[in-house]
């Protein structure tokens, strides 16, 4: 999982991050039907479930692990730290980032502590 702030919201600005932070090699690029999404191109097999018709998972496509993040995510803010600045933000998503990424590590307090 790697998660940025972007400086504005819109599909030229989700596309470029997803250029930037998707391999080329990835197998499979699946979101919800958000209109920003509809120009992604290039090498992404790009399929989406369609959320307003309760359509959730088909096959292998789905958003439950971004949409699990993002629920780890805003608890953390609302029930922890509950105000967030702007200035800190990238630093709280690169922690939210390494708890989700790590979410299955018996011992990622050692993770966390080889990396001070």
């Amino acid at each position: 999982m790697i998660c940025k702030t972007i400086s504005s919201y819109g599909s030229q600005e989700q596309s470029d991050f997803v250029r930037k932070a998707v391999s080329s090699n990835a197998r499979l690029l699946a979101t919800d039907e958000s209109g920003a999404y509809r120009n992604f191109s290039g090498p992404y097999n790009h399929q989406t479930v369609n959320h307003s018709e309760k359509q959730y998972v088909v096959g292998t496509v789905h958003t439950n692990s971004i949409e699990s993040f993002w629920s780890l995510l805003k608890r953390g803010v609302v029930g922890t730290y509950h105000k967030v600045s702007a200035d800190y933000l990238p630093l709280y998503l690169n922690e939210f980032a390494f708890r989700f990424n790590n979410r299955k590590n018996p011992d990622i307090f050692d993770a966390v502590i080889a990396g001070c």
